[in-house]
């Protein structure tokens, strides 16, 4: 029958013509968005990075920049001393794979998603400012935290984090 497809899209613009629209007034209402949603933002854990760079080496495009040091507390073990640690947001897409090649847990993406910026260079973040964010990981890599509230906490225990 000619126009078959017609009438089927008719039909689907008339189901939604008599349904309650959905709007959210942004700035003062914010619409829940899911818990393995992967935000603008990077979850960094200091106290497990130890400095070997396999999120900067699994990461196509490059966007992390690592510089090390060799550690001078010996009790430490196999950690190096970070000098560096920059993730440029403005070339990353977001795949999750530096997440996935941390062997320690250490980095996590974030469920944030409101740093609109009118420069390029002001969407790189630097290592001071990933220390002091707030720890709110995604649940992309890790679906093990799915309901997970964190509240206050600056950390996960290592079973939570743990793969």
């Amino acid at each position: 029958m000619y126009g078959e497809g017609i009438l089927k899209g008719l039909g689907v613009t008339l189901s939604y013509l008599f349904k309650k629209p959905v709007t959210v007034q942004y700035p003062e209402e914010k619409a829940p968005h899911y818990p393995r949603f992967r935000g603008y933002e990077f979850v960094w854990y200091e106290d497990r990075c130890t400095g070997c760079a396999s999120c900067a080496k699994y990461c196509p495009l490059g966007t992390i920049k690592i510089v090390t040091n060799p550690e001078l507390q010996p009790n430490v073990g196999n950690k190096y001393g970070l000098e560096i640690f920059d993730i440029d947001t403005g070339r990353c897409m977001f795949c999750g794979l530096c997440v996935e090649a941390c062997p320690y847990d250490a980095l996590f993406m974030g469920s944030g998603f409101e740093r609109a910026t009118y420069t390029r260079r002001s969407m790189m973040v630097h290592i001071d400012e990933l220390r002091l964010a707030d720890k709110q990981p995604s649940a992309f890599a890790r679906p093990h935290l799915h309901g997970v509230e964190f509240g206050e906490r600056t950390s996960l225990t290592s079973p939570e984090a743990g793969r």
